[in-house]
């Protein structure tokens, strides 16, 4: 770094990255119910500039739900729908894009700022061009997801939904665990612990569990196996649902299979269920740092918390409000996987 940077040149960009994490834990979040309410599809063109204005007047209104009108959506689904009705699933979807195109001007403008200014130490400037571009490919890759809806089947494929919704993930966690090592950066010497390198794997498979529950939870979300199996903790009274393999060819189930997509979700719940309490009693030794500890606190509380969630919307048949707070949760509990991981050095 550049002499003058120093600690506080560090801070103020973590703070940074950190303010990007919240706007994309709010797209996550407004995402999930753009889906709930089934407003994904209410705008049927990708115009990255000139999008940027809603209909403003009357004319525009009626011109923009002409072209919905002539979705298979609207001609199967919402067939006699009123103007009033369209602009309540429009808001959902343009809100949505409209924190996209905030969140890409937040990161770039400052990104550009502090390069500028010598406050970006020049081994983070490739890392943190390469998650601008994936935030690029994150847009584009949402047109793709919305125009699969806009063909035959007035459904996003549940594919692109969980690509979507994966890489959303995965750039949050770059941009954290980049602000998190800019704010309170990791101790090496930790890494000498046979505990520590122990409790770190430990906390390394939680993390990808945590992140295939999330990619399990997006097929889930795309072919609506939330409404079917609404009991627990068995599936309508069985614990391997006779349905699980009726696909052909077999793999297809674990994809398009509303039998098999919900019981690896419910499979993965239960192994964090029984994993994330055995590592927070490990993260009671002494050798744990207390930010660990505190980190593991946070970690359990989240999942029990995210897991009453997920039951309880099963069981009421998703309810927005609740299916939305999951997928919130989701994220949550991500974040607190990843904290703890960046804890232990």
């Amino acid at each position: 770094m550049n002499a003058g940077t120093g600690e506080t040149g560090n801070r103020a960009v973590a703070i940074w990255l950190f303010a990007c994490c919240f706007l994309i834990f709010g797209m996550i979040s407004i995402g999930g119910i753009t889906r709930l309410t089934h407003s994904g599809l209410s705008i049927v063109e990708w115009q990255p500039l000139v999008g940027t204005l809603p209909p403003l007047n009357d004319e525009q209104w009626e011109e923009t739900f002409a072209k919905y009108r002539k979705t298979p959506e609207y001609t199967q689904v919402n067939q006699g729908m009123s103007l009033d009705s369209f602009k309540g699933i429009f808001w959902w979807e343009y809100v949505h894009r409209l924190l996209g195109r905030l969140i890409g001007a937040v990161f770039l403008v400052p990104f550009l700022w502090f390069a500028w200014r010598g406050k970006i130490r020049r081994q983070l400037l490739p890392r943190l061009s390469g998650i601008f571009l994936l935030g690029g490919l994150q847009g584009a890759l949402g047109w793709y997801m919305v125009a699969s809806g806009l063909v035959d089947d007035p459904r996003v494929s549940q594919y692109r939904l969980t690509a979507h919704l994966g890489l959303a993930v995965l750039i949050y966690a770059a941009i954290f665990w980049l602000a998190l090592d800019l704010y309170r950066p990791r101790s090496r010497a930790a890494a000498r612990s046979d505990f520590l390198r122990s409790a770190r794997r430990h906390a390394w498979a939680i993390v990808v569990l945590v992140f295939m529950m999330v990619l399990t939870g997006g097929f889930v979300a795309g072919i609506r196996a939330g409404l079917a199996y609404n009991t627990f903790p068995l599936m309508n009274g069985n614990v391997f649902p006779e349905e699980m393999f009726l696909l052909e060819p077999w793999y297809l189930n674990f994809f398009s299979n509303m039998a098999t997509v919900q019981f690896d979700h419910r499979l993965i719940a239960w192994i964090l269920a029984l994993a994330i309490p055995w590592f927070w009693l490990r993260m009671r030794s002494a050798e744990a740092s207390l930010r660990a500890k505190q980190g593991a606190n946070w970690l359990l509380l989240l999942v029990a918390a995210q897991i009453s969630l997920g039951i309880s919307t099963l069981l009421l048949v998703v309810p927005v409000p609740l299916a939305a707070a999951h997928q919130v949760g989701a994220v949550l509990v991500f974040s607190a996987a990843l904290y703890v991981l960046h804890s232990l050095g």
